[in-house]
Protein backbone atom coordinates (compact mmCIF):
# COMPACT_ATOMS: atom_id res chain seq x y z
CA UNK A 1 0.00 0.00 0.00
CA UNK A 2 1.58 3.29 -0.80
CA UNK A 3 2.37 5.68 2.06
CA UNK A 4 0.04 8.96 1.80
CA UNK A 5 1.97 11.93 0.54
CA UNK A 6 2.33 14.45 3.54
CA UNK A 7 3.53 18.03 4.03
CA UNK A 8 4.03 20.81 7.26
CA UNK A 9 1.99 24.07 6.99
CA UNK A 10 2.63 26.63 9.52
CA UNK A 11 0.01 27.47 11.25
CA UNK A 12 0.87 31.50 11.36
CA UNK A 13 1.62 32.11 7.92
CA UNK A 14 0.84 29.35 5.63
CA UNK A 15 4.25 28.40 4.52
CA UNK A 16 4.80 25.03 2.88
CA UNK A 17 7.49 22.69 3.09
CA UNK A 18 8.12 18.93 2.29
CA UNK A 19 10.24 18.42 5.86
CA UNK A 20 9.34 19.63 9.34
CA UNK A 21 11.53 22.79 10.77
CA UNK A 22 11.45 23.96 14.15
CA UNK A 23 11.66 27.51 13.22
CA UNK A 24 9.10 28.35 10.59
CA UNK A 25 11.30 29.82 7.12
CA UNK A 26 8.30 31.84 6.21
CA UNK A 27 7.43 34.36 9.20
CA UNK A 28 10.38 32.55 11.51
CA UNK A 29 8.10 31.30 14.47
CA UNK A 30 8.96 28.73 16.36
CA UNK A 31 7.02 24.95 16.58
CA UNK A 32 4.16 26.51 14.17
CA UNK A 33 4.80 23.88 11.51
CA UNK A 34 1.85 20.68 11.49
CA UNK A 35 1.82 17.79 9.39
CA UNK A 36 -0.80 17.45 7.21
CA UNK A 37 -2.09 14.80 4.81
CA UNK A 38 -2.46 15.37 0.89
CA UNK A 39 -5.43 14.25 -0.40
CA UNK A 40 -5.85 12.35 -3.88
CA UNK A 41 -6.69 14.57 -6.16
CA UNK A 42 -8.74 12.38 -8.79
CA UNK A 43 -9.41 13.77 -12.36
CA UNK A 44 -12.87 13.82 -13.58
CA UNK A 45 -14.41 14.77 -17.04
CA UNK A 46 -16.53 17.91 -16.63
CA UNK A 47 -18.63 19.72 -19.27
CA UNK A 48 -17.26 22.90 -20.67
CA UNK A 49 -19.08 25.99 -19.90
CA UNK A 50 -20.67 28.44 -22.28
CA UNK A 51 -18.88 31.83 -22.96
CA UNK A 52 -20.04 35.03 -22.44
CA UNK A 53 -19.33 38.61 -24.02
CA UNK A 54 -19.13 40.97 -20.66
CA UNK A 55 -21.33 43.32 -22.68
CA UNK A 56 -24.08 40.33 -22.54
CA UNK A 57 -24.08 40.19 -18.66
CA UNK A 58 -26.96 41.25 -17.03
CA UNK A 59 -26.40 43.08 -13.75
CA UNK A 60 -29.36 43.14 -11.07
CA UNK A 61 -28.94 45.73 -8.78
CA UNK A 62 -29.66 43.86 -5.13
CA UNK A 63 -30.29 46.37 -2.06
CA UNK A 64 -28.15 46.42 0.48
CA UNK A 65 -28.95 44.48 3.57
CA UNK A 66 -28.95 46.90 6.64
CA UNK A 67 -27.17 45.27 9.62
CA UNK A 68 -29.54 47.71 12.09
CA UNK A 69 -25.91 48.92 13.82
CA UNK A 70 -25.10 52.24 11.70
CA UNK A 71 -21.32 52.03 12.88
CA UNK A 72 -20.81 48.60 11.01
CA UNK A 73 -22.92 49.92 7.94
CA UNK A 74 -20.61 52.94 7.81
CA UNK A 75 -17.52 50.68 7.47
CA UNK A 76 -19.09 47.95 5.29
CA UNK A 77 -19.98 50.55 3.15
CA UNK A 78 -23.30 51.18 3.54
CA UNK A 79 -24.51 47.69 4.28
CA UNK A 80 -24.18 43.92 3.62
CA UNK A 81 -24.40 43.35 0.01
CA UNK A 82 -26.10 39.75 -0.83
CA UNK A 83 -24.31 36.95 -1.03
CA UNK A 84 -21.34 38.69 -0.08
CA UNK A 85 -18.60 37.35 2.30
CA UNK A 86 -17.35 39.07 5.32
CA UNK A 87 -14.23 38.37 7.19
CA UNK A 88 -14.31 40.34 10.52
CA UNK A 89 -11.37 39.63 12.99
CA UNK A 90 -10.14 41.42 16.49
CA UNK A 91 -8.82 40.06 19.68
CA UNK A 92 -9.85 38.02 21.89
CA UNK A 93 -12.69 39.79 24.16
CA UNK A 94 -13.28 42.94 22.47
CA UNK A 95 -16.76 42.11 21.06
CA UNK A 96 -16.73 40.60 17.61
CA UNK A 97 -19.47 38.04 18.77
CA UNK A 98 -21.54 40.83 20.89
CA UNK A 99 -21.45 43.72 17.90
CA UNK A 100 -22.62 40.26 15.44
CA UNK A 101 -25.39 39.37 17.56
CA UNK A 102 -26.72 42.25 17.67
CA UNK A 103 -26.76 42.91 14.21
CA UNK A 104 -28.29 39.07 13.67
CA UNK A 105 -31.25 40.22 16.08
CA UNK A 106 -31.66 43.66 14.36
CA UNK A 107 -31.84 41.51 10.94
CA UNK A 108 -34.01 39.03 12.39
CA UNK A 109 -37.38 41.73 12.24
CA UNK A 110 -37.42 41.63 8.33
CA UNK A 111 -35.20 38.50 7.12
CA UNK A 112 -33.86 35.08 8.14
CA UNK A 113 -30.78 34.89 10.12
CA UNK A 114 -28.59 31.93 11.07
CA UNK A 115 -26.02 31.62 13.85
CA UNK A 116 -23.59 28.50 13.29
CA UNK A 117 -21.44 28.73 16.83
CA UNK A 118 -18.06 26.47 16.55
CA UNK A 119 -16.89 27.76 20.12
CA UNK A 120 -19.85 27.59 22.76
CA UNK A 121 -22.99 25.81 22.96
CA UNK A 122 -26.42 27.26 22.46
CA UNK A 123 -27.16 27.65 25.87
CA UNK A 124 -24.01 30.21 26.38
CA UNK A 125 -25.23 32.10 23.19
CA UNK A 126 -28.86 32.53 24.72
CA UNK A 127 -27.31 33.70 28.04
CA UNK A 128 -25.54 36.50 25.97
CA UNK A 129 -28.54 37.16 24.24
CA UNK A 130 -30.61 37.49 27.27
CA UNK A 131 -28.00 39.93 28.75
CA UNK A 132 -27.82 42.01 25.60
CA UNK A 133 -31.94 42.46 25.58
CA UNK A 134 -33.08 38.86 23.81
CA UNK A 135 -33.10 37.33 20.48
CA UNK A 136 -36.01 35.38 19.71
CA UNK A 137 -35.91 35.60 16.41
CA UNK A 138 -32.11 34.12 15.67
CA UNK A 139 -31.67 30.72 14.58
CA UNK A 140 -28.44 29.01 15.53
CA UNK A 141 -26.88 25.55 15.36
CA UNK A 142 -23.98 24.57 17.21
CA UNK A 143 -22.13 22.50 14.68
CA UNK A 144 -18.18 21.85 13.54
CA UNK A 145 -18.34 19.85 10.87
CA UNK A 146 -17.99 21.31 7.58
CA UNK A 147 -20.41 19.09 5.47
CA UNK A 148 -23.42 20.06 7.87
CA UNK A 149 -22.78 23.43 7.98
CA UNK A 150 -22.61 23.89 4.06
CA UNK A 151 -25.49 21.42 3.93
CA UNK A 152 -27.52 23.30 6.09
CA UNK A 153 -27.35 26.89 4.47
CA UNK A 154 -28.22 24.57 1.06
CA UNK A 155 -31.28 23.41 2.16
CA UNK A 156 -32.40 26.47 4.82
CA UNK A 157 -31.14 29.03 2.59
CA UNK A 158 -31.12 32.45 5.16
CA UNK A 159 -30.65 36.00 3.87
CA UNK A 160 -27.41 36.00 6.70
CA UNK A 161 -25.20 33.75 8.24
CA UNK A 162 -22.86 34.05 11.36
CA UNK A 163 -19.84 31.70 11.17
CA UNK A 164 -18.43 32.16 14.71
CA UNK A 165 -15.25 31.30 14.12
CA UNK A 166 -14.43 29.74 11.02
CA UNK A 167 -11.43 28.09 13.02
CA UNK A 168 -13.40 25.80 14.46
CA UNK A 169 -15.13 24.23 11.15
CA UNK A 170 -13.06 20.69 9.81
CA UNK A 171 -13.69 18.71 6.63
CA UNK A 172 -13.87 14.97 7.83
CA UNK A 173 -11.94 14.38 4.64
CA UNK A 174 -8.44 16.27 5.86
CA UNK A 175 -6.25 14.51 8.20
CA UNK A 176 -5.31 17.93 9.81
CA UNK A 177 -6.97 19.37 13.42
CA UNK A 178 -9.71 21.90 12.78
CA UNK A 179 -7.82 25.46 12.95
CA UNK A 180 -4.88 24.13 10.50
CA UNK A 181 -4.24 25.60 7.14
CA UNK A 182 -5.63 23.32 5.24
CA UNK A 183 -9.10 23.42 7.35
CA UNK A 184 -9.22 27.10 7.02
CA UNK A 185 -8.33 27.32 3.49
CA UNK A 186 -11.15 24.43 2.50
CA UNK A 187 -13.55 25.98 4.57
CA UNK A 188 -12.92 29.11 3.42
CA UNK A 189 -13.18 27.96 -0.26
CA UNK A 190 -16.33 25.82 0.47
CA UNK A 191 -18.32 28.50 2.11
CA UNK A 192 -17.61 30.63 -0.91
CA UNK A 193 -18.78 28.98 -3.49
CA UNK A 194 -21.78 27.89 -1.44
CA UNK A 195 -22.72 31.78 0.29
CA UNK A 196 -22.49 33.02 -3.62
CA UNK A 197 -24.98 30.05 -5.15
CA UNK A 198 -27.47 30.12 -2.92
CA UNK A 199 -27.08 33.99 -2.14
CA UNK A 200 -26.50 33.77 1.80
CA UNK A 201 -24.86 36.85 3.21
CA UNK A 202 -22.25 34.90 5.13
CA UNK A 203 -20.08 36.47 7.63
CA UNK A 204 -16.76 34.50 9.28
CA UNK A 205 -15.35 35.01 12.36
CA UNK A 206 -11.29 34.87 12.08
CA UNK A 207 -8.86 34.80 15.03
CA UNK A 208 -6.02 36.92 15.04
CA UNK A 209 -1.95 35.96 15.56
CA UNK A 210 -0.05 37.46 17.94
CA UNK A 211 0.90 40.31 15.91
CA UNK A 212 -3.06 41.46 15.55
CA UNK A 213 -3.00 40.09 12.06
CA UNK A 214 -5.71 37.80 11.13
CA UNK A 215 -4.92 34.10 11.73
CA UNK A 216 -4.20 31.52 8.62
CA UNK A 217 -3.52 31.22 5.51
CA UNK A 218 -2.95 34.73 3.09
CA UNK A 219 -5.65 32.93 0.49
CA UNK A 220 -8.57 33.33 3.43
CA UNK A 221 -7.99 37.40 3.20
CA UNK A 222 -7.72 37.31 -0.36
CA UNK A 223 -11.34 34.60 -0.93
CA UNK A 224 -13.32 37.06 0.89
CA UNK A 225 -15.18 40.10 -0.45
CA UNK A 226 -14.74 42.21 3.19
CA UNK A 227 -12.00 42.12 5.67
CA UNK A 228 -12.86 43.89 8.93
CA UNK A 229 -10.86 44.65 11.80
CA UNK A 230 -11.90 45.47 15.11
CA UNK A 231 -9.59 46.88 17.38
CA UNK A 232 -9.23 47.74 20.89
CA UNK A 233 -8.00 47.23 24.75
CA UNK A 234 -10.10 45.32 26.52
CA UNK A 235 -9.82 47.09 29.70
CA UNK A 236 -10.54 50.11 27.99
CA UNK A 237 -14.60 50.95 27.08
CA UNK A 238 -13.83 51.78 23.37
CA UNK A 239 -13.20 49.88 19.94
CA UNK A 240 -12.74 51.08 17.04
CA UNK A 241 -13.70 48.60 13.83
CA UNK A 242 -11.79 49.16 10.36
CA UNK A 243 -11.89 47.77 6.62
CA UNK A 244 -8.83 46.49 5.99
CA UNK A 245 -10.22 45.31 2.07
CA UNK A 246 -13.68 46.09 0.77
CA UNK A 247 -14.37 45.22 -2.77
CA UNK A 248 -17.70 47.33 -2.46
CA UNK A 249 -16.79 50.56 -0.80
CA UNK A 250 -14.30 52.45 0.41
CA UNK A 251 -11.77 50.97 3.32
CA UNK A 252 -11.24 54.20 4.69
CA UNK A 253 -14.22 54.10 6.99
CA UNK A 254 -14.06 53.95 10.89
CA UNK A 255 -16.38 52.68 13.16
CA UNK A 256 -16.08 53.81 17.00
CA UNK A 257 -18.15 51.79 19.55
CA UNK A 258 -18.18 51.83 23.24
CA UNK A 259 -18.42 48.69 25.53
CA UNK A 260 -21.88 48.96 28.01
CA UNK A 261 -23.64 46.73 30.06
CA UNK A 262 -25.75 46.24 27.62
CA UNK A 263 -23.54 45.31 25.03
CA UNK A 264 -21.61 47.66 22.11
CA UNK A 265 -23.09 51.11 21.33
CA UNK A 266 -22.38 53.30 18.50
CA UNK A 267 -20.40 56.47 19.15
CA UNK A 268 -22.11 58.66 16.50
CA UNK A 269 -19.80 61.70 17.53
CA UNK A 270 -16.59 60.85 18.67
CA UNK A 271 -14.83 63.90 18.69
CA UNK A 272 -16.85 64.66 21.82
CA UNK A 273 -15.59 61.57 23.31
CA UNK A 274 -11.70 62.13 22.17
CA UNK A 275 -10.76 65.79 20.87
CA UNK A 276 -11.23 66.87 25.54
CA UNK A 277 -8.05 68.18 26.30
CA UNK A 278 -7.54 70.67 29.52
CA UNK A 279 -6.16 74.73 28.85
CA UNK A 280 -2.80 75.00 30.49
CA UNK A 281 -1.42 71.92 30.33
CA UNK A 282 1.93 71.43 28.47
CA UNK A 283 2.54 68.53 25.99
CA UNK A 284 -1.19 68.18 24.96
CA UNK A 285 -2.65 69.37 21.53
CA UNK A 286 -5.92 68.53 19.87
CA UNK A 287 -5.17 66.60 15.92
CA UNK A 288 -8.04 67.46 13.47
CA UNK A 289 -7.82 63.88 11.72
CA UNK A 290 -9.55 62.59 8.86
CA UNK A 291 -10.33 58.90 8.36
CA UNK A 292 -12.45 58.34 5.32
CA UNK A 293 -15.26 60.78 5.19
CA UNK A 294 -15.30 61.32 8.94
CA UNK A 295 -13.33 64.05 10.48
CA UNK A 296 -12.24 63.18 13.71
CA UNK A 297 -10.86 65.63 16.64
CA UNK A 298 -8.32 63.90 18.90
CA UNK A 299 -6.09 64.43 22.04
CA UNK A 300 -2.41 63.95 21.83
CA UNK A 301 -0.24 63.81 24.49
CA UNK A 302 3.03 64.05 24.54
CA UNK A 303 6.07 63.57 27.16
CA UNK A 304 9.85 64.65 26.61
CA UNK A 305 12.07 63.57 29.84
CA UNK A 306 15.91 63.59 30.03
CA UNK A 307 16.98 60.35 29.01
CA UNK A 308 19.26 58.24 31.21
CA UNK A 309 20.08 56.22 28.04
CA UNK A 310 22.65 56.23 25.59
CA UNK A 311 20.23 55.76 22.92
CA UNK A 312 16.88 57.56 23.92
CA UNK A 313 13.66 56.37 23.10
CA UNK A 314 10.85 56.97 21.17
CA UNK A 315 8.04 55.86 22.14
CA UNK A 316 4.64 55.87 19.97
CA UNK A 317 1.36 54.68 20.84
CA UNK A 318 -1.63 55.06 18.59
CA UNK A 319 1.06 56.51 16.24
CA UNK A 320 3.58 55.05 13.47
CA UNK A 321 7.29 55.19 15.02
CA UNK A 322 8.68 55.72 11.71
CA UNK A 323 6.34 58.64 11.81
CA UNK A 324 7.30 59.98 15.12
CA UNK A 325 10.83 59.53 14.60
CA UNK A 326 10.58 61.99 11.43
CA UNK A 327 8.71 64.65 13.42
CA UNK A 328 11.12 64.21 15.97
CA UNK A 329 13.97 64.76 13.28
CA UNK A 330 12.94 67.76 11.93
CA UNK A 331 11.66 69.42 15.17
CA UNK A 332 15.54 69.45 15.62
CA UNK A 333 16.75 70.34 12.16
CA UNK A 334 14.42 72.91 11.66
CA UNK A 335 12.40 74.18 14.19
CA UNK A 336 15.70 74.55 16.89
CA UNK A 337 14.03 72.09 19.37
CA UNK A 338 16.98 69.66 19.80
CA UNK A 339 15.70 66.24 21.56
CA UNK A 340 18.72 64.32 20.80
CA UNK A 341 19.18 63.32 24.79
CA UNK A 342 15.78 63.55 25.90
CA UNK A 343 13.42 60.84 25.79
CA UNK A 344 9.99 61.36 23.74
CA UNK A 345 6.56 59.30 24.73
CA UNK A 346 3.53 60.23 22.21
CA UNK A 347 -0.14 58.97 23.03
CA UNK A 348 -3.12 59.56 21.18
CA UNK A 349 -5.89 59.36 24.06
CA UNK A 350 -9.20 56.84 23.73
CA UNK A 351 -6.49 53.82 22.34
CA UNK A 352 -7.35 55.26 18.46
CA UNK A 353 -4.68 54.88 16.30
CA UNK A 354 -3.69 57.61 13.48
CA UNK A 355 -1.97 56.34 10.15
CA UNK A 356 -3.23 59.80 7.89
CA UNK A 357 -0.33 62.58 7.53
CA UNK A 358 -2.32 65.66 8.63
CA UNK A 359 -2.02 64.99 11.92
CA UNK A 360 2.03 65.59 11.72
CA UNK A 361 1.52 69.06 12.88
CA UNK A 362 -0.95 68.42 15.82
CA UNK A 363 1.83 65.94 17.03
CA UNK A 364 4.76 68.15 16.69
CA UNK A 365 2.46 70.77 18.30
CA UNK A 366 2.48 68.23 21.29
CA UNK A 367 5.98 67.36 21.25
CA UNK A 368 7.06 71.24 21.25
CA UNK A 369 4.35 72.14 24.07
CA UNK A 370 5.82 69.45 26.39
CA UNK A 371 9.57 70.47 25.54
CA UNK A 372 9.39 74.26 26.15
CA UNK A 373 7.18 73.40 29.13
CA UNK A 374 4.43 75.84 27.07
CA UNK A 375 1.27 75.22 26.81
CA UNK A 376 -0.79 75.20 23.88
CA UNK A 377 -3.22 78.41 23.13
CA UNK A 378 -6.96 77.04 24.70
CA UNK A 379 -9.17 76.28 22.45
CA UNK A 380 -6.91 75.33 19.30
CA UNK A 381 -6.82 72.62 16.82
CA UNK A 382 -4.14 71.82 14.24
CA UNK A 383 -3.46 69.89 10.86
CA UNK A 384 -1.25 69.28 8.08
CA UNK A 385 1.61 67.17 6.71
CA UNK A 386 5.16 68.19 7.46
CA UNK A 387 7.56 67.60 5.23
CA UNK A 388 11.46 66.88 5.11
CA UNK A 389 12.42 70.27 4.82
CA UNK A 390 10.47 71.84 7.58
CA UNK A 391 8.12 73.26 5.04
CA UNK A 392 4.07 72.17 5.96
CA UNK A 393 1.83 70.83 3.18
CA UNK A 394 -2.03 71.07 2.65
CA UNK A 395 -4.26 68.21 4.38
CA UNK A 396 -6.91 67.09 2.25
CA UNK A 397 -10.57 67.50 2.79
CA UNK A 398 -9.75 70.81 4.86
CA UNK A 399 -13.49 72.56 4.95
CA UNK A 400 -14.80 69.38 6.78
CA UNK A 401 -11.79 69.64 9.32
CA UNK A 402 -13.00 73.07 10.01
CA UNK A 403 -16.77 72.26 10.27
CA UNK A 404 -16.13 69.83 12.49
CA UNK A 405 -13.76 72.51 14.73
CA UNK A 406 -16.20 74.78 14.52
CA UNK A 407 -19.12 72.48 15.65
CA UNK A 408 -17.17 71.55 18.62
CA UNK A 409 -16.84 75.29 19.76
CA UNK A 410 -13.05 75.85 19.01
CA UNK A 411 -11.91 79.25 18.76
CA UNK A 412 -8.68 78.80 16.29
CA UNK A 413 -6.81 76.28 14.17
CA UNK A 414 -3.41 76.35 12.62
CA UNK A 415 -3.18 75.19 9.30
CA UNK A 416 -1.03 75.38 6.65
CA UNK A 417 -0.99 78.30 4.25
CA UNK A 418 -3.45 78.43 1.73
CA UNK A 419 -6.36 76.61 3.71
CA UNK A 420 -9.37 78.19 2.85
CA UNK A 421 -11.74 79.20 5.39
CA UNK A 422 -14.67 77.07 6.31
CA UNK A 423 -18.43 78.55 4.66
CA UNK A 424 -20.15 77.93 8.37
CA UNK A 425 -18.90 78.99 11.53
CA UNK A 426 -16.23 81.42 12.57
CA UNK A 427 -13.00 79.91 13.07
CA UNK A 428 -9.74 82.08 13.57
CA UNK A 429 -7.18 80.55 11.52
CA UNK A 430 -3.49 80.72 11.22
CA UNK A 431 -1.85 80.02 8.18
CA UNK A 432 1.73 79.15 8.54
CA UNK A 433 4.31 77.86 5.81
CA UNK A 434 7.01 76.50 7.95
CA UNK A 435 7.04 74.32 11.24
CA UNK A 436 8.54 77.01 13.20
CA UNK A 437 5.90 79.41 11.90
CA UNK A 438 3.04 76.86 13.37
CA UNK A 439 4.81 76.18 16.52
CA UNK A 440 4.97 79.91 17.49
CA UNK A 441 1.59 80.64 16.75
CA UNK A 442 0.00 77.86 18.40
CA UNK A 443 2.27 78.00 21.29
CA UNK A 444 2.27 81.55 21.37
CA UNK A 445 -0.73 84.11 20.63
CA UNK A 446 -2.59 83.62 17.54
CA UNK A 447 -1.49 86.98 16.02
CA UNK A 448 -2.09 86.61 12.01
CA UNK A 449 -5.65 85.66 11.60
CA UNK A 450 -8.61 85.77 9.26
CA UNK A 451 -11.67 84.98 9.98
CA UNK A 452 -14.00 82.65 8.44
Amino acid sequence: MAKPAVQFACSECGYTAGRWFGKCPGCNAFGTLLEETLGKVVAAKVPAKPLLRLVDVQVEEAARIQTGVPELDRVLGGGLVPASLVLVGGEPGVGKSTMLLMALRAMSAERRVLLVTGEESAAQVKLRADRLGGADAVEIVAETDLDVVCGTLVSERPDVCVIDSIQTLYSPELGSAPGSVAQVRESAGRLLRVSKENGVATILVGHVTKDGSVAGPRVLEHLVDCVLQFEGDRYREHRVLRAVKNRFGSTNELGIFEMTAAGLVGVPDPSEVFGKTHDGEPGAAVACALEGSRPLLLEIQALVAQSDLAMPRRVATGVDPKRLAMIVAVLARHAGIGLGQADVFVNVAGGVRIDEPGADLAIALAIASAAKRAPVRASLAAFGEIGLTGRLRPAAQAERRLEECGKLGLAAVVAPAGTEPARAGKIRIAQAETLREAIKAGLDAVERTGES
